[in-house]
């Protein structure tokens, strides 16, 4: 069963199941692909089932760019520091916060729109996007595609813009690439923290009573780590992850970029 290996716990059961939920657990990253391309009918149904997200207020904040041609693909690769596998999926899809519609309706009506100036609705735009594209991954991996996503499409906000033509008040928050898994790679099930650690009821449990349980899933990320060529746990990652500037890969230029392309998020 795949919550055995979701949570590296051949003791985990659940107490009710069907074919979505067994979708979901079985989600994994994918980097490698065949060269099938994905079709436009694979294509409308995974932006469909974005479209059928929830969205805040019905304002529909996000758009997507879907990007097949070889050298567009390899520019942002090379945007995205250099991940070559942007290049190799026969699809990219960079999703977009979106305020250029409502700006664009505001204008044409002659109203104010300065609600969108603040930190709230950049906060928006963003949720937005993102429950719109993670319903895109779990249809797209419903259909036997695989996907991944790259965060690294903020590293240099204004040239993917540039490369894409985006608007002001438009910029790319991640990209997701998809195309049918290379059944060569060597991927598996990526364990996840126990739920005692994220779950919490009615009140957020005491931490030093939930942190404990780290400790057994650095174990279990770390073994996962080296049948798959990798190295260390979880704890030291997101202490790397998070060390300071210098390790969010020229994102922590973030706030100024937004303000660049129309965000003044205040």
């Amino acid at each position: 069963m795949t919550v055995h290996e979701r949570y590296a716990d051949p003791a985990a059961r659940l107490g009710v199941a069907n074919d979505t939920i067994a979708l979901q657990l079985a989600h994994r990253s994918v980097r490698r692909f065949t060269d099938r391309p994905v079709s436009d009918d694979e294509l409308y149904a995974i932006v469909a089932a974005a479209q059928s997200a929830a969205t805040s207020s019905n304002l529909q904040a996000w758009s997507v760019v879907a990007v097949r041609d070889r050298a567009r693909k390899a520019r942002l690769a090379e945007l995205a520091g250099g991940q070559a596998f942007i290049d190799q999926a026969p699809l990219f899809l960079v999703w977009v916060a979106d305020l250029s519609r409502a700006r664009r309706l505001a204008a044409r009506a002659g109203a104010r729109l300065d609600g969108a100036d603040y930190l709230e609705s950049t906060i928006l735009g963003f949720v937005d996007t993102a429950l719109a594209a993670q319903n895109a991954a779990v249809a797209a991996e419903s259909l036997g595609l695989g996907t991944v996503f790259v965060g690294a499409i903020r590293n240099r906000p204004r040239e993917v813009a540039a490369e894409l033509g985006l608007p002001d008040h438009a910029v790319a928050t991640f990209g997701l690439a998809v195309g049918t898994p290379d059944p060569t790679e060597d991927a598996g099930i990526k364990p996840r923290l126990p739920q005692d650690v994220v779950l919490h009821h009615e009140q957020y449990s005491d931490p030093a009573e939930t942190d404990r349980l780290i400790e057994g899933y650095d174990a279990a990320l770390e073994a996962y780590n080296t049948r798959h060529g990798l190295t260390g746990g979880w704890s030291e990652r997101v202490v790397g992850r998070l060390a300071g500037p210098e390790s969010l890969s020229g994102r922590d230029k973030l706030r100024d970029e937004l303000a660049h392309l129309g965000w003044p998020s205040r």
